[in-house]
């Protein structure tokens, strides 16, 4: 008695075809739900950025510039800060928070949020 070899690989294919549906169909659904999760992420982060803006220049700088430039100040990735006040004046420093220079990039605080950032960089001597 000789078996039909394509038996096999015709329920292999059509176990794949029913699993391609399957996953297909969940990640529709995750899709939807992680869509909802950003636009509801976008509103949060904007929500927080129209509020108060915090008047702790070491707050601020340890959520929007410890990872790169250490929580000491003394670098990390990027450029150590202990002593930026004596290369760049508080307006300088303000400009560079604002709009980025080299590999920092721009608007990593609020204008608000960099105004406190530079007087409080700008001492740094």
């Amino acid at each position: 008695m000789k078996r039909n070899p394509v038996i096999p690989y015709a329920l292999i294919a059509l176990i794949g075809i029913l699993l391609v549906i399957v996953l297909s169909s969940i990640g529709i659904n995750q899709r939807e739900t992680i869509q909802q999760d950003e636009e509801g992420g976008k509103e949060q982060q904007e929500e927080a950025q129209d509020g108060e803006t915090s008047d702790d220049p070491e707050a601020i700088f340890e959520s929007n510039c410890a990872s790169c430039h250490g929580a000491d100040l003394s670098s990390g990735s990027a450029p150590d800060l202990t002593q930026v006040g004596n290369d760049y004046s508080k307006e300088d420093i303000q400009d560079i928070i604002i709009n980025g220079k080299g590999s920092m990039p721009p608007g990593m605080a609020t204008d608000d949020q960099a105004e406190v950032l530079a007087e409080w960089l700008s001492e740094m001597k």
